[in-house]
């Protein structure tokens, strides 16, 4: 699912961190108004990563973009593209992130529209340029 594009230190910056696999990105995305965004942390690590989350808030999560706190994940999540998985898919998905080993790592964010990004942010630009 490529999960370790957006999840994965140094993915971005073109030397993925192996060691940290799912770990949680270091390069937000910035999304005109609404902010920048950081992969979060995908691993079992209780107090940084999924390891609180219950298998159904994972799957409601990659299946419809909501968190366990009912907030929204970033639009730049493509939950709509694993909405369709089997039930079986879906918790083959939780099963092997439960299996990876668990990595401490907060990331930064998110920033909302005014706020300073604190970390390297990949910024999504509209056609014609930024405004």
């Amino acid at each position: 699912a490529s999960c370790h594009d957006c999840h994965t230190p140094g993915y971005f910056l073109g030397k993925p961190d192996m060691a940290r696999y799912l770990g949680g990105s270091d390069v937000g995305f910035e999304l005109p108004g609404l902010g920048v965004f950081v992969g979060p942390n995908l691993t079992p690590d209780k107090e940084t990563g999924l390891g609180n989350w219950t298998d159904a808030q994972v799957i409601a999560a990659i299946q419809s973009g909501h968190r366990p706190d009912g907030r929204m994940l970033a639009p730049i999540m493509p939950w709509h593209a694993f909405a369709n998985l089997t039930p079986q898919d879906a918790q083959a998905i939780v099963t092997f992130l439960r299996s990876i080993p668990p990595v401490k790592n907060k990331v930064l964010g998110p920033f909302g529209p005014t706020e300073t990004p604190t970390g390297f942010v990949m910024k999504i630009v509209p056609p014609g340029g930024a405004k």
